[in-house]
């Protein structure tokens, strides 16, 4: 297995540059105060991909999608915008089939520009989202490029709370069967990368791990630091 990689949730183009100084693998613009998958606006974005410079890939949270036009406009604009990955989530969607359109819509906008990445939620039923199963079969008919495993709830429990480590790891080996690229977050902390490594994970996702103090003050290098230090340590199978 690759060496899992770290990505760091940032606001604006200052915590792009703390989270770079830490040795972040991806930098995600996202707006941690507006949810799971706030998106920041294109002009922040535009300047976070210009702080980054082409040194590591720049994703970006769209939110959960609501229509095919608005999500295929918004992937076209943010993929324009400097990211190569979108996140898309799913909150109030119930159906595999219109998971797919969506996924569908918004790989139409990123077009060349930008891998699609179909967010299921460990917490589904409070999103009221469809289970994180049906959106790895979604996202494999739809063709996208991976899934991210998340937590919709930030008040909630967090990924290693809400999954075992046998239903996690097949979740992940299902997603990798299918040809599609893993990241789990939700509420990382320091000594869950080891949990989500176990697992088999490409990518790890933190934000409040990073951060000052929760999750909407500033990220800090050291902690960053920190963190890409677990998350590429050898591993143990125990």
């Amino acid at each position: 297995m690759s060496e899992m990689r770290l990505l760091v949730s940032v606001k604006n183009a200052e915590e792009a540059m703390a989270a770079l100084a830490g040795g972040a693998d991806v930098i995600d613009a996202k707006d941690p105060a507006a949810g799971a998958l706030g998106a920041v606006s294109l002009d922040v974005l535009r300047g976070i991909h210009s702080t980054v410079a082409g040194l590591k890939p720049v994703s970006a949270a769209l939110g959960d999608a609501i229509d095919e036009r608005s999500i295929e406009r918004d992937a076209r604009a943010y993929a324009l915008a400097g990211a190569s990955l979108v996140k898309i989530g799913f909150a109030g969607v119930s159906s595999r089939m219109r998971v797919g359109d969506l996924i569908t819509a918004a790989m139409r906008g990123a077009a060349h520009h930008a891998d699609v990445i179909a967010v299921a939620y460990a917490d589904a039923e409070r999103a009221r989202s469809l289970d994180s199963r049906l959106i790895v079969e979604a996202a494999v008919h739809a063709g996208a490029a991976g899934v991210l495993l998340d937590t919709a709830d930030k008040h909630g429990p967090g990924l290693r709370a809400l999954m075992t480590p046998a239903a996690l790891g097949a979740w992940v080996t299902a997603a990798h069967d299918a040809g599609l690229r893993v990241a789990l977050a939700g509420k990382l902390s320091a000594d869950d990368l080891e949990f989500v490594r176990d697992a088999g994970a490409d990518i790890a996702g933190v934000r409040g791990a990073a951060c000052e103090s929760e999750r909407t003050s500033q990220i800090v290098p050291g902690k960053v630091r920190e963190l890409r230090e677990r998350a590429h340590a050898p591993l143990v199978r125990h």
